[in-house]
């Protein structure tokens, strides 16, 4: 199965869920994508073994993508302070793949129903949704 995992920013949020998922399944291949090279970089350190940045790595992913994992702001052009084109955007909410979206009140992007969770509860429900998607045979 492949994952691709999208974060901009820092890339503190997509380090933390590269670690996750490589500890916890062996048989997922992971893809980093950073929005920028400082989120990539993170993603690496954290034990991505492919990583890319930009643009046109986003798309490329997205296409051959089982499952695309990253904030909400990954299908809103403009978001993670502009980081997100609208081609980005576009390539993970067109995609194919099943989107496993984090919920995340940032960069004037607000979710409603959402309520203040922490990032470690978010990445342990992310995980256990891509943990049942794999059980399904995604």
């Amino acid at each position: 199965m492949n994952v691709v995992i999208i974060d901009g920013q820092g890339g503190q949020l997509g380090a933390q869920l590269v670690k996750e998922i490589t500890a916890k399944f062996q048989n997922v291949d992971v893809i980093a994508i950073g929005t920028n090279a400082v989120a990539t970089a993170a993603m690496l350190k954290s034990g991505a073994k492919k990583a890319a940045t930009g643009e046109n790595p986003v798309a490329v992913a997205c296409r051959k993508a089982d499952v695309i994992i990253g904030p909400i702001g990954i299908v809103i052009a403009d978001s993670l302070l502009g980081e997100i084109t609208e081609k980005m955007a576009l390539s993970v909410s067109r995609a194919d793949a099943t989107r496993i979206l984090l919920p995340m009140n940032k960069c004037e992007n607000l979710v409603a129903g959402f309520s203040t969770v922490s990032t470690a509860a978010l990445i342990s429900d992310t995980v256990s949704k891509l943990e049942r998607l794999l059980a399904e045979g995604k």
